[in-house]
């Protein structure tokens, strides 16, 4: 597991960007609970770390 001080934030653009869908694809995969795990920085915007990103990519090759 990666420090989390090297750690990438990924905004939910860049990993919309990253897994070519769009923005309702991602905030579906949100409201049913399959979207890898963001967390809310105080000015509201949220964050994506690329370790978190990795980790569920992973799940999903698993899970085929």
């Amino acid at each position: 597991m990666p420090n989390r001080s090297d750690d990438e934030e990924l905004t939910i653009k860049e990993v919309m960007a990253k897994l070519k869908v769009t923005r309702s694809t991602f905030y579906d995969w949100r409201a049913k609970g399959i979207a890898p795990k963001s967390y809310r920085l105080p000015n509201g915007e949220r964050r994506i770390r690329r370790s978190e990103l990795d980790r569920w990519l992973e799940s999903l090759e698993d899970a085929a």
